[in-house]
């Protein structure tokens, strides 16, 4: 009896669902918690670890717990490059919550459709605290299933009055300009140098390998989000860009084993550990200035962390179990 209450108990929450229940500003408020509460030392994490299973398969496991007396749980996700679309990348897993008082799990829940939503909720938090109040130009570069998440989320957060879609594949950039253009003033941005000279704030969302945003074409001021890589290997910008920013990340100690672009500008010995001046979750606490000054280029590398899936996935369960 025990055994089928359990079993009862626990929720399943398919991609369909996640997609329904977890709307964007629930999920910027969701996000920017749990960044403070991972800063503040209120959440535990380990460090994720992946098996690579050949060229451009991995296999991830993401563990975290929210209070001592909070949720937690694990993400378990592969990572498999997408042989339909040459350079992209699918997340497919799930993220097992689990609830404090006697250890139940009480959720499985879809990581793919979580990952991108609380990526861009997580990018939407960083932009509002660090790109400058006048900032106008947004561009987005990348077409692939985070621009359209991003182009969701970071209208919430900050007016712009132009949105640019960069990709190397310029058809692809038309197409998302033409699932956006009756919402947002997008356009396709054909030159990617000229598309920078012109942007306040910039999101690669990528499955680039090599460099697609450059350092010497960044302006003063500007606010980039790196948002595509999330392992070693993969750069979306060049050690250039890593050394001119100042350079804040999602969690510093998974950006010191997993940023790339960090980790390539590291190995040069342009920069060294010191370089991440802070976590975002600090300087969401005002523990640490974020952007300094208007000439400031600042940085947000996002890696994802398991604090931020059980976060999601914690609000998920409370929206099911309210009906």
């Amino acid at each position: 009896m025990k055994e089928a209450k359990m079993a009862q108990d626990l929720v399943f929450i398919d991609g369909e669902r996640v997609h329904r229940l977890l709307d964007y500003p629930a999920c910027i408020a969701a996000m920017e918690a749990a960044m403070r509460a991972l800063s503040a030392g209120a959440t535990r994490q380990l460090p994720r670890t992946m098996i690579h299973m050949g060229e451009g398969r991995t296999f991830a496991q993401m563990t975290a717990s929210l209070a001592d007396d909070g949720m937690f749980g694990a993400k378990l996700i592969s990572v498999f490059a997408d042989p339909a679309r040459p350079g992209q990348r699918s997340h497919r897993g799930v993220i097992t919550l689990f609830e404090p008082a006697q250890g139940h799990p009480v959720a499985v829940v879809d990581a793919e459709a979580v990952t991108h939503i609380r990526t861009a909720a997580a990018t939407a938090v960083a932009t509002r605290a660090l790109a400058r109040a006048d900032a106008r130009v947004l561009l987005i570069m990348g077409t692939g299933g985070q621009a359209h998440t991003h182009l969701a989320a970071l209208p919430l957060v900050h007016r712009f009055e132009r949105i640019l879609i960069w990709g190397r594949d310029p058809a692809r950039a038309a197409a998302v300009v033409q699932q956006w253009q009756d919402r947002l003033p997008v356009a396709v941005a054909p030159d990617a140098q000229a598309a920078v000279a012109q942007a306040d704030v910039i999101c690669t969302v990528s499955g680039a390998a090599q460099p697609i945003l450059l350092g010497q074409w960044v302006r003063p001021g500007t606010h980039v989000n790196l948002v595509g890589s999330s392992a070693p290997g993969p750069v979306e910008a060049d050690t250039a860009l890593v050394a001119a920013a100042r350079y804040i990340a999602d969690s510093k100690a998974n950006a010191l084993e997993a940023a790339a672009e960090f980790l390539v500008a590291r190995a040069a010995g342009v920069v060294n550990d010191a370089h991440i001046v802070a976590e975002i979750g600090e300087v969401l606490l005002g523990q640490v200035p974020g952007r300094r000054d208007a000439r400031d280029i600042t940085l947000y590398k996002s890696l994802g962390h398991a604090v931020q899936d059980i976060a999601a996935a914690q609000l998920l369960l409370e929206r099911v179990r309210a009906g």
